[in-house]
């Protein structure tokens, strides 16, 4: 049998590895960034086109490298970060694989230019799908320039799945905040299709994290800081009142490394256990820095997930020091008592001695006898026998007034607690509809029907009702709107307003009216009917994670996004208590929709079990 193992051609092997280290275009920013910290950069700039589909290039102003070094860049396994493998052990640089450049180049338009800061003129280097098209001299600042043009485009499948550009911004957006937080010492910059979308001077810690987030981040943040002789730890948490439904805001840095861990992450929630609403959470910025060789950070490609030698101390010390620091700064309630200053003994001098009060007693003091007050006018003293003149008047009338209808105790009427605000309006409700409905569990709606009976699941039911309510008012642009009595002002993240701004004219159309909008907040004076003032940034916060999550194709528009996710956020939530005519409601409603079978979601809202079902229950 002739033999049937062979090598692979090395354009081969590198588009195999494409696949480990290039999975989208926030895998090349990463990589990118990385390289240039490692170069010992203090600018760096991004600069994006249709969301690095088309273009990716990071300038910065390293070292730069000379003509050898930038032609071996590109080849496998060719790297400067590490020389044997002990090294793997006790990193202190970024990149280390060596053979992220080679990928990238394998699958992109790639131009680098570089120059070191002793030489006059720098290196220009263009390579096409592993083949170096030109290597030149040419004129470049110190530092380093690199261009990934027209991604995947010798792999078009692997083009093909890719997301739209907002879902794949939003990963280069993710990448791009990991690696600005861990180096706050660093300037940043950031260019979306021409248009500067972050400007990160370097800062402090706490300055960084403002600026990514915006100036409201400021007042959520608590400092965090511990430091032992297994765990050091800084940077800051955010207070519970300001927790989120999404986990966007959820930092861990190892060393200045980015990193995902499920397991500390729990030691967060544990330390914020009680100070939490349900299904939100808690936001952390936190900087833990280990000897690099208790440490194993080459278990993942991505690098985001690492081995630590103990990590059970870690997550008692991190635990204890999120706890600390919610007490220290009265976040969490604690039993103590403030110290009141007035209650304390004002000793003038330690040498004062004690002197008993003095007590004068008047001897001819007689209280029943007459006396002269100052003014000269007598007063009778309180007498112990009451005046005996006219007191039968005082019962005149009563006798009359006995046999009156007003005083009659059995008319009596008292004042009813105030009635808590049902789910939907009582005109909206048929009065002489029976009750053919029960709740089961908080979760189901039973109604009977001449087959046997309907099971509803009442958050997917409740959501296609309001999802096609939504969906009507934006198309036919007749939403209703309640005027806020005082305008609410909600800030956020520079890439998140960006979504409002381009979904306002639809959300103005179910009934949201704003006020003003400015680069970092926005100011609404107007929100639908349906939509109580409380749940405002909740449904906001939830709409722009949809928009940045969803994978939009031919059928999705934004319209139909938006009423997803606002009826996704106002539903009734499964466990709510609701009456019996709420109930009959959203029967009536559900079955009244275009759809009443499935949820937005594609889920299945209802079924029906029939008596014949039953009955073979029973044999």
């Amino acid at each position: 049998m002739a033999d049937i193992i062979q090598l692979l051609p090395d354009h081969v092997a590198n588009q195999i590895a494409a696949g480990e280290v290039v999975q989208r275009p926030a895998s090349v920013v990463k990589e990118l960034l990385e390289n240039s910290i490692d170069a010992g950069a203090d600018v760096i700039k991004l600069i994006l086109k249709d969301a690095g589909k088309t273009l990716i290039q990071v300038i910065d102003n390293g070292k730069g490298m000379s003509v050898t070094d930038a032609r071996l860049s590109f080849e496998r396994h060719a790297t400067s970060k590490i020389k044997n493998a002990d090294d793997l052990f006790k990193l202190n640089t970024k990149g280390f694989r060596g053979e992220a450049l080679a990928s990238i180049a394998a699958i992109a338009h790639v131009e680098l230019k570089t120059k070191l800061e002793t030489d006059d003129v720098g290196t220009c280097i263009v390579i096409e799908g592993s083949e170096v098209k030109s290597q030149e001299v040419t004129v470049t600042p110190k530092g380093t320039s690199i261009s990934v043009k027209n991604l995947f485009f010798n792999i078009p499948a692997r083009r093909n799945f890719l997301k739209s550009n907002t879902v794949e911004l939003r990963h280069i957006v993710e990448e791009f905040h990991r690696v600005a937080l861990a180096h706050p010492n660093l300037g940043f910059s950031f260019f979306n299709n021409g248009s500067e979308t972050f400007n990160l001077p370097s800062s402090n810690y706490r300055q960084r994290v403002v600026n990514i987030f915006g100036n409201k981040t400021n007042e959520k943040l608590v400092p965090v800081e511990e430091d032992t002789e297994v765990l050091k730890i800084s940077g800051f948490i955010g207070k519970p009142e300001f927790a989120k439904k999404t986990r966007g805001e959820q930092f861990f840095f190892v060393n200045h490394r980015f990193i995902k861990s499920p397991y500390l992450n729990h030691a967060i929630q544990s330390a914020f256990e009680g100070l939490l609403k349900t299904s939100t959470h808690p936001s952390y910025f936190l900087n833990l820095e280990v000897d690099p060789q208790t440490i194993d950070i080459n278990i993942h490609p991505t690098k985001t997930e690492i081995k630590f030698d103990d990590e059970h101390t870690l997550y008692a010390i991190l635990r204890s020091a999120v706890k600390h620091s919610l007490g220290q700064f009265n976040i969490a309630p604690v039993l103590d008592f403030e110290r009141d200053a007035t209650l304390d003994t004002p000793y003038s001098s330690k040498t004062d001695v004690t002197k008993s009060p003095k007590i004068e007693v008047d001897s001819s003091f007689n209280p029943f006898k007459e006396t002269k007050s100052e003014r000269g006018v007598a007063r009778q003293t309180t007498s112990f026998k009451p005046t005996p003149s006219n007191w039968d008047s005082l019962y005149i009338g009563l006798e009359s007034k006995s046999n009156d209808s007003e005083t009659n105790f059995s008319h009596l009427t008292f004042e009813s607690e105030e009635k808590a605000s049902t789910l939907f309006d009582d005109k909206e409700i048929a009065s002489d509809t029976a009750s053919s409905t029960y709740q089961l569990h908080n979760k189901y709606i039973i109604s009977a029907i001449k087959s046997g009976m309907l099971v509803i699941d009442q958050y997917r039911a409740h959501q296609r009702i309001l999802y096609e309510d939504f969906l009507k008012d934006i198309t036919v642009k007749e939403g209703v709107s309640q005027q806020l009595l005082f305008p609410l002002e909600l800030h956020f993240a520079i890439h998140e307003l960006d979504i409002i701004k381009q979904l306002k004219e639809d959300l103005e159309h179910t009934g949201f009216v704003f006020s003003n909008v400015t680069d970092t907040s926005i100011e609404i004076k107007g929100v639908p009917v349906i939509l109580p003032e409380s749940e405002i940034s909740i449904v906001l916060e939830q709409l722009i994670s949809d928009v940045q999550n969803e994978v939009p194709d031919a059928n999705f528009s934004a319209m139909d996004l938006l009423a997803k996710s606002m009826s996704k956020s106002l539903a009734i939530k499964t466990g709510q208590a609701l009456k019996k005519d709420e109930q009959e409601h959203i029967v009536n409603k559900l079955f009244a929709c275009k759809a009443p079978n499935i949820s937005p979601t594609n889920r299945v809202t209802f079924i029906t079990v029939g008596v014949d079902e039953l009955d073979k229950k029973f044999i």
